[in-house]
């Protein structure tokens, strides 16, 4: 009899998900529709890279001490460190992965803030358009999918959609996260 109880032990063991699965399944359960999917692949990663750019444009105390690179020292340092963390404690393969995107993404936003001082638009405004543009962009295709997005039912989901369309590129290049 113990045997027995050991292998069924052993099988549920073998089961059990992670956390970032279960999350991934729950958030699939509203992204079913393929025209949702394709908007999603195109507004999250316009919604964190514009999120990071607002962040990023809320003034931050200056620090005598980092000297040049007080700049990079920002909110939105703050924001990466917070998401990043998160990441890691659910996969820390994708939360490497995610850092890389982070650093192409703050890349694209020291190019808007150097266009803000080359006389273009300021940089929370650039942002907040992008912003405004995705989530109505999220919300047409919560409407086509007819459910509605994860992150009203928890707020987490809100960090879980980078990381759900990062899992689909890992998968396919063959990358255990």
């Amino acid at each position: 009899m113990p045997v027995a109880q050991d292998k069924k032990t052993t099988h549920s063991k073998a089961v059990e998900k992670r956390p970032v699965d279960i999350y991934f399944d729950k958030y699939a359960e509203s992204h079913q529709n393929p025209t949702n999917k394709a908007i999603h692949w195109i507004c999250v990663p316009l919604i964190v890279f514009s999120l990071l750019g607002l962040v990023w444009a809320i003034p931050f105390p200056y620090l005598k001490f980092l000297g040049r690179y007080n700049t990079f020292i920002n909110w939105g340092s703050v924001l990466i460190a917070f998401s990043v963390y998160y990441y890691y404690r659910l996969s820390p393969v994708l939360s490497y992965f995610m850092l890389l995107i982070v650093f192409a993404f703050s890349y694209g936003i020291i190019d808007l803030a150097n266009w803000q001082k080359a006389g273009g638009p300021p940089l929370w405004e650039s942002s907040l358009v992008i912003f405004v543009i995705a989530w109505i962009g999220q919300f047409i295709g919560h409407k086509i999918e007819g459910k509605k997005p994860s992150f009203l039912d928890d707020l987490r989901f809100l960090l879980i959609g980078p990381i759900w369309l990062l899992h689909f590129i890992l998968k396919k290049a063959s990358i255990r996260y």
